[in-house]
């Protein structure tokens, strides 16, 4: 159903003060009124009034709401009901010091956010000056950039939104609502689009925006995108596709992928979520619900037992097709997602706490290794699994991986199992020993390490270092098949959650290292870029500067450093872009 532009010009409140917007045809005489008298009003304020942020909010063109559902819903599952559950707390108790040393520890602690602060500025400064319809911008030419598949939609925008909230930097952040409104996810010169990072990134930022801010246009937005997500679903056994082909949801063409990467079809989870808890339209919980009951019905059928593979047959529903199985690229947020969905739900679904369970227990037991060093450092790293006669582990990590140190934590704090968060710590310490294991001082994309054969120590063997590694590299490490850093945020992000889940300050001196170190390896005149090698203590750059850099990289920093009650973890849960999302409490 194509609808008319309607545009909605407001100035001198901020939006949630605001009726809520108006929506469609029959709207729009009610709206052109609103619009005369605001500016009647406006025209009697004086100049140095508090009026800030007009804004023209532009519906998309297509409404996706009205679109025929070829395989229709008879019956949506609802949210879950019941009494909220009063859940383990996640973040450590801490208590303000008002000793003399602790207020020297704040200054300390408010320098190192006005850093950050200032790296975020110079990079938003630089995207601004591209203009915000790019997706990035490259921060050694210094031009706009668009990525296939994100739909030309301003990525970095949207991604940018709740940082610039959290930050404080609201006249920025009105700003850039104000641009985000007007985005027509209708409009895109691409034929189809990455469901999967479109809702990471889209859908979690405006709805993360919405929670923090309150505005009502932003969730308007989000509706609107959600709503041509959850085309997503329409195909004849209501599982998702990977690439949202509009042509084919238009006309019913639509088939789930029989190569799914596992990631990309269950990390819908929270958004989907959310966006039904603030809307009360059960489709979109419905939509990601029938996935996770998949999940459920193959945990234990699969070629590694309590995992899923790599890859997912959705189109037959055959979750036993691939023999590979890991935590890293294409399956991290499936597992991620399980404590985070369960905590937005109030504790009140408890198929997430049994997934979460059943998981962690063959990751223990088949991903998790403990390298082999000299110093026998107490120290863990997920790797690569497959599956032929009996699982064969490969050491071989990702920096994608970090993220399993938080996602161990967050498990071991809501479900109460210290074991976890123990393991969690490990894992954390395990990725920033690969910071400092590189001339760079920062973690390569991929690398490759001598393993014990249990998590427990094992004797060092300089003998076989010399003959499977590379001497050139520290004692441990056999290669680096991709030494790139992409300007990731995983080691920082579970630094950040150990150091909330467990109050250790010691956290807070490595993320300071870390992030000193990034900044030298990365920085540009412009901005900060993606690097070749972290091999090299001169760096080459890449010109690439992904959204994820303000959404996650630098946020996490900036939270460490701030105060604990700034988005605690009883409150929020991030999803897997960073974006913090409003927990239910009793």
């Amino acid at each position: 159903m194509l609808a008319e532009d309607v545009a909605w010009q407001i100035r001198g409140q901020p939006f949630d003060a605001m009726t809520p917007i108006l929506r469609r045809k029959s709207r729009i005489v009610v709206a052109l009124l609103l619009v005369i008298l605001v500016y009647l009003l406006v025209g009697l304020v004086p100049e140095n009034s508090d009026v800030l942020w007009g804004f023209t909010y532009v519906f998309d063109r297509y409404d996706w709401s009205q679109q025929k559902q070829f395989y229709p819903v008879s019956e949506y599952t609802p949210l879950p009901t019941g009494r909220l559950q009063s859940l383990p707390p996640v973040q450590y108790a801490f208590k303000q010091d008002k000793s003399p040393e602790g207020v020297a520890r704040e200054a300390v602690l408010a320098s190192r956010r006005g850093e950050v602060k200032e790296a975020f500025m110079k990079s938003w400064r630089s995207y601004k000056n591209v203009g915000f319809k790019y997706d990035e911008v490259m921060p050694v030419s210094g031009e706009g950039h668009d990525v296939a598949g994100f739909g030309g939609w301003g990525a970095t925008l949207i991604d940018s939104l709740s940082t610039l909230w959290i930050m404080d930097l609201k006249d920025d952040f009105y700003e850039a609502a104000a641009a985000a409104v007007t985005i027509d996810y209708s409009r895109t010169r691409d034929t189809s689009i990455n469901y999967f990072e479109t809702t990471i990134r889209h859908l979690g930022g405006l709805l993360s925006a919405y929670d923090l801010s309150r505005e009502t246009a932003l969730l308007e937005k989000a509706v609107e995108l959600g709503d041509m997500l959850y085309m997503a679903y329409d195909t004849p056994n209501r599982m998702p596709v990977f690439w949202l082909n509009f042509e084919e949801a238009k006309t019913g063409k639509q088939v789930a992928d029989n190569r799914s990467p596992s990631a990309a079809a269950a990390s819908s989870s929270l958004e989907f979520t959310r966006l039904t808890q603030l809307t009360g339209n059960n489709k979109y919980y419905d939509a990601i619900n029938r996935v996770t009951q998949i999940l459920d019905e193959w945990q234990n059928r699969t070629n590694l037992p309590g995992m899923w593979p790599t890859y997912l047959d959705l189109e037959r529903i055959e979750l036993d097709s691939d023999n590979s199985f890991t935590l890293g690229a294409s399956a991290d947020s499936l597992y991620e997602y399980f404590p985070k969905t369960f905590a937005i739900l109030g504790g009140l679904e408890p198929v997430y706490e049994k997934l979460y369970r059943g998981a962690m227990e063959t990751i223990i037991e088949n991903i998790l290794f403990r390298p082999k060093l000299p110093d026998q450092a107490d120290i863990l790293f997920s790797g690569n699994v497959w599956v032929a006669d009996e699982p064969r582990l490969t050491a071989q990590s990702q920096h994608l991986c970090c993220f399993v140190g938080g996602m161990f934590g967050l498990g071991g704090k809501l479900f109460q199992i210290p074991e976890h968060v123990t393991i969690g710590e490990k894992i954390t310490k395990g990725c920033v020993w690969a910071y400092d294991a590189m001339p760079a001082g920062i973690m390569p994309e991929v690398f490759n390490l001598l393993k014990c054969t249990t998590l427990e120590p094992c004797e060092w063997n300089q003998g076989e270092w010399e003959i499977v590694g590379n001497t050139k590299l520290k004692e441990g490490i056999k290669n680096v098949p991709d030494p790139r850093y992409l300007l990731r945020p995983e080691a920082i992000e579970s630094v950040f959650l150990m150091y909330r889940m467990t109050g250790d300050s010691e956290y807070q001196e490595t993320a300071w290292k870390m992030f000193q170190t990034i900044r030298k390896a990365t920085e540009t005149d412009l901005a900060f870029s993606a690097i070749k090698s972290v091999r090299m203590v001169d760096t080459v750059k890449a010109d690439s500067m992904e959204s994820f850099w303000l959404a996650e990289t630098l946020r996490y920093f900036y939270l460490i450093f701030s105060s604990p009650d700034l988005i605690s973890l009883d409150e929020f849960v991030f999803n897997t872009e960073a974006h913090p999302l409003r927990r239910p409490t009793p």
